[in-house]
């Protein structure tokens, strides 16, 4: 028999039927309707907070915090492939905004690093914050230069202007 969408069927045991809870004890879900004995859970909208213990000290306040992460102050990157270059004309000037306005990176982040994946096939000056060691040789190769920026500060509050100078005051004695 060929498969058609009139005769297509969910696999046998895929389909339950309903709970039907509350309707008498020969229901199989008769007397507290499947949610076990008297208490919190057992009441409409009654549910437990993720890690509660009862009151207990839970087990993520108990153990020890050590170390020290710093993913808050990592250097982020946006990725652009050497192969993706190709993407400009030859002998162009490639910048990180030219790059974002092109669509081969999402956004400038604190620097663009170019990475040495495929092949580049034109000559281009190319100016990005970071350099692999492949894509600065294959970029040579091809006849271009590399130029390093320095790293756009994204994390860094900008300084307080400084305070004005305070008037001296007259040692003791002096008026």
């Amino acid at each position: 028999m060929a498969m058609r969408l009139h005769n297509l069927k969910p696999r046998p045991g895929a389909k339950h039927r309903t709970k039907r809870l509350g309707i008498g004890e020969s229901s199989g879900h008769g007397k507290t309707s499947g949610r076990g004995g008297k208490g919190q859970t057992a009441r409409a909208g009654g549910t437990i907070r993720l890690g509660f213990e009862g009151g207990q000290m839970p087990l993520l306040r108990r153990i020890p915090k050590r170390g020290f992460n710093n993913a808050e102050f990592r250097t982020v990157y946006g990725i652009v492939n050497v192969e993706q270059l190709n993407a400009f004309e030859n002998g162009a000037t490639v910048t990180p905004e030219s790059l974002v306005e092109a669509g081969l990176a999402d956004r400038l982040f604190e620097g663009i690093k170019v990475l040495g994946n495929g092949d580049l096939k034109k000559k281009l000056t190319v100016k990005a914050q970071k350099f692999s060691g492949s894509a600065r040789e294959k970029i040579t190769k091809a006849g271009g230069t590399c130029e390093e920026l320095p790293l756009r500060s994204i994390h860094h509050k900008p300084e307080a202007p400084a305070a004005p100078a305070q008037p001296s005051k007259p040692a003791a004695g002096e008026k």
